[in-house]
C-alpha cells in the first residue's frame, strides 16, 4: 500500500490538521487504518519520525513538503478527504516512497531572505549562489531557470538531487540526452487548443466516475489562463462596424463552444478564461498575465510556463521562460504531472551593433528564423546575447521570441535587463513588482546588466549577427524561413513561377505567366495577374504586440493617402490588433484614420488571417482565381504561410512587416521591384515610389514616444475579464459533470477512455499493416489537420450536411475541435497535401491498397478499421512542422495510424505522437522511403518488444515487409517517462489511473 502523490499526502495531514470531522479522524487514528498500520510497521519506526506520535508524525512529515511552484496553499484545510485514498500494491512500495516523501528538500539550506531596500524583505528563495558551485557561473541563463526549479521543487520523489546534479553539469550531461522532470510555474490555452483540452478534462471525469473513483480529481493543480482569440474571422472588412459585426457572427457560431468554456471556467478550479474580443492569447500574456517572477506565500521563484499554442514562446522576450506543447501534454501538466524533458542544448545567438534606418524588427526575425533553421536548432534551447540585444526594444526582442517553431527552437530566450524593466512599468506593473522583479533576478545571477562586464557562458554552439547586416525582407512563397530580400524580390518571384511545383515553385508555362484575368468587381473594371495581392492583412502576435511596426505601417498609410494613393477595392485588407491597447495608441497618434482610409479597418482583436481565419474573398475575385487558374498572392504580418493555411485560394503566401503589408497592398501585386518601379501615380500625375512611403526610424520612434503610454495597458486589462454583453449573457450550469448533447456538432464526448480499464494495455507492434498515406519533406500539421474552412465537398462537410448544417454555418476545423467526429474526417484534409500514392495528383485523397480504389484519406482509415486491418505512414524529414496541434496525433489516431516512420519529427510532434499511442519510427541516417525503394504500396511490419521493460527509448527497431524488404528504424520514445505513457495507451489514460490509485 502506499500514498501515490505528495498531493494526496498533503490532504492527509491537512485533514488531521484542519478537519473538524470526527469520522475523518477516527478512521486514520483507527487501528485498522492501513496508514496506522503502516506507522506501526518497523521499517516505517526506523526513519526520523519514529519517536514522534502517530499525528505528529504526519505533521512533520507535512511540515517539510514544499509548496509548489504554481501557488496552491497546501496547509489549506478545505481539501476533500475524498482525495486521500489508499492503494495497496506493496507493502515495502509504501515504506520506500513514504520514506523519500518525508525527506525534507535537501537544498532547505540555501533558503535565502530577499531584504527590501527600505526595511523588511520582500520574501525568501533559493539562492543558486549560495550553492558555490563555480559551473552555475557559466551556465545560459534559460537553463539557470530549470536549475533553480529543480531546486525549489526538489522532494527525491518526483524531483529527485540527481536531476539537480544533471542540470549543475549541463555542459557535461545535456550532450548525453538525459531526462529531467521541470514544473511549469503556469499553463496557457487559446480556444482553439483550450476547447479540446477542457472536453478531455470533462471526459476524464466521466472516465473517472466510471472507474469508481473521484471526478473532482480531475482539476487544474497550477494556474490556467485561456484566452478565447481564434474564433474571430474576417467577414466583414473595409468597415467602420466591422469589429460589431464580426463579434456577432463569432458568437452566432460559436455560442456554443463559448458557453462549454464557460462551463469550464466555473465547474474547474484555478481557470480563468479571458472572454472574445480581448485580444491575442500571447500578447495578452505579454502585456498582462506574465509575472516574471511570482511570490507566493513568500516564497519567489521564475515566472515560466507551457503552452497549447506553439507561440507561447513570444513570452521568452519578457524572460520568461515558455514554450509550446501539445494539448495532452498541458492537460497532464494542469493534473500535477512533472513534465519530462531531455535537458537541451542551448544555442548561443550574439548580437551585434544597431539596426538601420527603415530595417524592421520582423527583417530582424525573418533574417534569424532562416539563419537558425540552416543551423539546425530542434529540441534546444536559443539565448540571444551580446551588446546589440541591449539595443532591441522589449516588443523586437518579442517578435524574435515569437517564431521560436518556425526556426525549430524549443524556446528563443532573451534575459531580463533594464529594458525588460522599463516595459514592465510601461505595461502597467507596479513600481513595487518591478523592484522585487529586480531585487530577485540579481541577487540570484539571473539578471543581465549591460553596463557591467559579461562573464563568459558556455554554449552548446554559436552564431553570431551584426544587427547593421540586416536587410529588409519577406519569407515565401510557401514557408516562413524562404526569405526572400525585398530587393530580389521581383526576379525571385519570377524563378517561382518558372520552377516546377514545391516550396519554391508554381511550375506556370512561359506562355501563361502574363496572363491577365478579366473580371467585373461591383460594377467596376478589375483584373488579376499572377502575384496579383487578394489579401494584406496586418494580423499575428507577432508584429501585433509591436507598437514600432504597427505605428510604422499606419504613417505608410499617411503618406500614401497625401499623395494620392489607394489600395484597388477588390484587395481584402484587414487590421487584427492583439489587445486594445493597439487601438488606443492608433488613435492617440491620429494615424488610424488614415488606415481606415487604406481599408485596414480593425476586424476585430484575435488571430485571423494567420490561423486561416480570413474569410471569404468577394465572389467575383474568387471566380477569376479560380477561372484563370491564377497564383493568386497574399501578404502578411503573421508567422505561417504553409500551403492551404492562408487561404485556399492564395497560392502564394509572403510573411511581411505590417508597414510591407501596406506597401503591397497599395501595389497590388508581390510582382513588383520597389527600387526602380513606381508604387502608383499620385493625385499630382507623377510616380510615387516606394521611398516616397517609406517613414524613417526617428519618425517611427517618435510617434512611438508620443503614442504608447502607461495609463492605455491600466485601462485596457484593468476590463479584461469583466467580458462583453455577449459573453455575460451565455447561460450555463452548475454541474461538476458535463451533460454532453449528442447532436451537438461542436462539442462531443470523445471516445477515448471506452471500456477503459485500471490494467494498461501494454505495448504494441505492427502486423500486417497498411500505409495509408507516404509523404515527402516537411509535412506540417497544418496538413494533418487543418485549421481553416470546411471544403464544401470534403467528408466533414458531408458529415454537417447530414446533420442539417448549411454551408454558411460548417465555420472552421479550428472552431470544431470539441468535436472528434469532425476532427477525424478532417484529419488529412488538406486540399494541398501531396500524397505520393497519388502519383503527383494534389488533394486530402489516398489510395485504399487492398482494391486500389482512390478515396478521401478518411474513407480509407474507415475501410480499413472496418477490415481490422492497422495502417502506418511514411514521411520525410520535418514531420509535424508548424503549430503544436494534437488533433495532429489525435486524428491520426481515430483513424488506426498505429506508427509513423520518418526522417525526423518536429518536437512537439513527436511527443504528440506518444501521447496519443502511436510509435514514431526514424529511418537510420542517409536512409528514407526512397533510398529503401519502398512505394506504400508493401505491408508493414514492427516488431516491438511485449514488455514494457525490454523497449529502451532511442532503440533499434527491425521493420519487415511483405516484399521481403527488411529495414532498422530507431524508436523515438526519448523519455521513461514518455515509454510509460506508451504503455498505457496514451498520456491521458496513464493520468487516470494514477489518480484513481489515489
Amino acid at each position: 500500500m502506499y500514498i501515490s502523490s505528495y498531493s494526496s499526502y498533503s490532504a492527509a495531514t491537512s485533514l488531521l490538521r484542519g478537519s473538524s470531522s470526527a469520522l475523518c479522524r477516527s478512521r486514520l487514528f483507527s487501528s485498522a487504518s492501513p496508514l496506522y498500520r503502516t506507522y506501526q510497521s518497523p521499517s516505517f519506526r526506523q526513519q526520523p519520525y519514529r519517536s514522534l506520535s502517530f499525528s505528529s508524525a504526519l505533521r512533520s512529515i507535512r511540515s517539510s513538503v514544499p509548496r509548489w511552484s504554481h501557488g496552491v496553499d497546501w496547509k489549506s484545510p478545505a481539501i476533500p478527504a475524498s482525495q486521500i485514498r489508499i492503494a495497496s500494491p506493496v507493502l515495502s512500495d509504501f515504506h520506500r516512497k513514504i520514506a523519500t516523501m518525508a525527506s525534507e528538500n535537501p537544498f532547505k539550506g540555501i533558503l535565502t531572505c530577499l531584504p527590501k531596500p527600505g526595511g523588511g524583505e520582500f520574501g525568501k528563495f533559493y539562492s543558486l549562489p549560495a550553492l558555490n558551485d563555480p559551473r552555475i557561473d557559466k551556465l545560459p541563463y534559460s537553463i539557470r531557470i530549470l536549475l533553480e526549479s529543480a531546486i525549489r521543487n526538489c522532494d527525491n520523489f518526483q524531483v529527485k538531487k540527481e536531476d539537480v546534479d544533471k542540470i549543475i553539469d549541463w555542459e557535461n550531461s545535456a550532450p548525453k540526452l538525459v531526462e529531467i522532470p521541470f514544473k511549469p510555474a503556469r499553463v496557457l490555452l487559446q480556444d482553439f487548443t483550450g476547447v479540446p483540452a477542457v472536453v478531455d478534462l470533462a471526459c476524464m471525469r466521466d472516465a473517472m466516475n466510471n472507474l469508481g473513483s473521484d471526478s473532482d480529481k480531475i482539476n487544474p493543480l497550477v494556474p490556467v489562463d485561456l484566452v478565447i482569440d481564434h474564433s474571430v474571422q474576417v467577414d466583414v472588412a473595409r468597415s467602420e462596424n466591422a469589429v460589431q459585426a464580426n463579434m456577432q457572427l463569432e458568437f452566432q457560431r460559436n455560442k456554443e463552444r463559448f458557453a462549454f468554456l464557460k462551463w469550464g471556467s466555473n465547474a474547474f478550479r484555478n481557470m480563468l478564461v479571458v472572454p472574445p474580443g480581448s485580444g491575442i492569447v500571447h500578447q495578452v500574456n505579454l502585456e498582462y498575465l506574465g509575472r516574471v517572477v511570482f511570490n507566493t506565500d513568500g516564497i519567489l521563484y521564475p515566472d515560466s510556463v507551457v503552452g497549447t499554442d506553439s507561440h507561447t514562446t513570444m513570452i521568452d522576450g519578457l524572460g520568461v521562460a515558455g514554450w509550446g506543447v501539445g494539448g495532452i501534454e498541458a492537460e497532464a501538466a494542469m493534473l500535477g504531472q512533472p513534465m519530462s524533458m531531455v535537458l537541451p542544448g542551448v544555442v548561443g545567438f550574439k548580437l551585434a551593433g544597431k539596426l538601420r534606418n527603415g530595417v524592421t524588427a520582423t527583417d530582424l526575425v525573418l533574417t534569424v528564423t532562416q539563419m537558425l533553421r540552416k543551423h539546425g536548432v530542434v529540441g534546444k534551447f536559443v539565448e540571444f546575447h551580446g551588446d546589440g540585444v541591449g539595443e532591441l526594444s522589449l516588443a523586437d526582442r518579442a517578435t524574435i521570441a515569437n517564431m521560436s517553431p518556425e526556426y525549430g527552437a524549443t524556446m528563443g530566450f532573451f534575459p531580463v535587463d533594464h529594458v525588460t524593466l522599463q516595459y514592465l512599468k510601461l505595461t502597467g506593473r507596479s513600481d513595487e513588482t518591478v523592484a522585487m522583479i529586480e531585487a530577485y533576478l540579481r541577487a540570484n545571477n539571473m539578471f543581465v546588466d549591460y553596463n557591467e562586464p559579461q562573464q563568459e557562458r558556455v554554449y552548446s554552439s554559436s552564431l553570431q549577427l551584426d544587427l547593421e547586416d540586416v536587410e529588409p525582407c519577406l519569407s515565401g512563397p510557401k514557408r516562413p524561413h524562404d526569405r526572400v530580400p525585398l530587393k530580389e524580390m521581383k526576379s525571385d518571384w519570377h524563378s517561382c513561377l518558372d520552377n516546377k511545383v514545391g516550396f519554391k515553385g508554381f511550375a506556370v508555362p512561359k506562355e501563361a505567366q502574363e496572363k491577365v484575368a478579366k473580371f467585373s468587381f461591383h460594377g467596376q473594371p478589375a483584373e488579376l495577374k499572377h502575384g496579383s495581392v487578394v489579401i494584406a492583412a496586418i494580423t499575428s502576435c507577432t508584429n501585433t504586440s509591436n507598437p514600432s511596426v504597427m505605428l510604422g505601417a499606419a504613417l505608410v498609410a499617411k503618406k500614401a493617402s497625401e499623395l494620392g494613393l489607394h489600395v484597388k477595392p477588390w484587395v481584402k485588407t484587414s487590421l487584427a490588433p492583439g489587445s486594445g491597447v493597439v487601438t488606443k495608441y492608433l488613435l492617440q497618434s491620429g494615424l488610424q484614420e488614415y488606415l481606415n482610409q487604406q481599408g485596414f479597418h480593425i476586424v476585430g482583436y484575435g488571430c485571423t488571417t494567420c490561423i486561416g481565419n480570413s474569410g471569404d474573398l468577394d465572389e467575383s475575385v474568387s471566380s477569376a482565381i479560380s477561372d484563370n487558374d491564377i497564383v493568386a498572392a497574399a501578404v502578411l504580418s503573421g508567422n505561417r504561410n504553409f500551403e492551404g493555411r492562408v487561404h485556399p485560394l492564395t497560392r502564394a503566401n509572403y510573411l511581411a512587416s505590417p508597414p510591407l503589408v501596406v506597401a503591397y497592398a497599395l501595389a497590388g501585386t508581390v510582382d513588383i521591384d520597389f527600387e526602380t518601379q513606381p508604387i502608383g501615380v499620385g493625385k499630382d500625375g507623377k510616380d510615387v515610389y516606394f521611398k516616397d512611403i517609406w517613414p524613417s526610424t526617428e519618425e517611427i520612434a517618435e510617434a512611438v514616444q508620443s503614442s504608447v503610454l502607461p495609463d492605455m495597458f491600466k485601462s485596457t486589462y484593468e476590463a479584461i475579464t469583466k467580458g462583453n454583453p455577449m459573453w455575460n449573457q451565455l447561460s450555463v450550469p452548475e454541474a461538476k459533470l458535463y451533460s454532453w448533447e449528442p447532436s451537438s456538432t461542436y462539442i462531443h464526448e470523445p471516445p477515448y477512455f471506452k471500456g477503459m480499464t485500471m490494467d494498461p494495455p501494454g505495448p504494441h507492434g505492427v502486423k500486417d499493416a497498411y500505409c495509408l498515406l507516404n509523404f515527402g519533406d516537411s509535412i506540417t500539421t497544418d496538413h494533418i489537420s487543418p485549421a481553416g474552412s470546411i471544403h464544401k465537398d470534403s467528408p466533414a462537410a458531408k458529415f454537417l450536411l447530414e446533420r442539417g448544417v448549411d454551408r454558411k454555418d460548417f465555420n472552421s476545423y479550428g472552431s470544431r475541435r470539441g468535436n472528434d467526429e469532425i476532427m477525424a474526417r478532417g484529419t488529412f484534409a488538406n486540399i494541398r497535401l501531396v500524397n505520393k500514392l497519388l502519383n503527383g495528383e494534389v488533394g486530402p485523397k489516398t489510395v485504399h491498397i487492398p482494391t486500389g480504389e482512390k478515396l478521401y484519406v478518411f474513407d480509407a482509415a474507415m475501410r480499413y478499421k472496418s477490415a481490422g486491418q492497422d495502417t502506418v505512414i511514411l514521411a520525410g524529414a520535418e514531420y509535424g512542422s508548424g503549430s503544436s496541434r494534437d488533433w495532429a496525433a489525435k486524428g491520426p489516431m481515430l483513424l488506426g495510424v498505429k506508427a509513423v516512420i520518418a526522417k525526423s519529427f518536429e518536437r512537439i510532434h513527436r511527443s504528440n505522437l506518444v501521447g496519443m499511442g502511436i510509435i514514431p519510427l526514424c529511418f537510420k541516417a542517409g536512409e528514407d522511403a526512397d533510398t529503401l525503394g519502398l512505394t506504400g504500396h508493401e505491408r508493414y511490419t514492427i516488431d516491438l518488444p511485449s514488455k514494457i521493460s525490454e523497449i529502451r527509448p532511442g532503440q533499434d527497431v527491425t521493420v519487415q515487409t511483405d516484399t521481403g524488404k527488411c529495414f532498422t528504424c530507431i524508436a523515438r520514445f526519448d523519455t521513461e517517462v514518455e515509454l510509460a505513457y506508451f504503455n498505457h495507451g496514451g498520456i491521458l489514460p496513464y493520468v487516470i489511473r494514477q489518480l484513481t490509485k489515489q
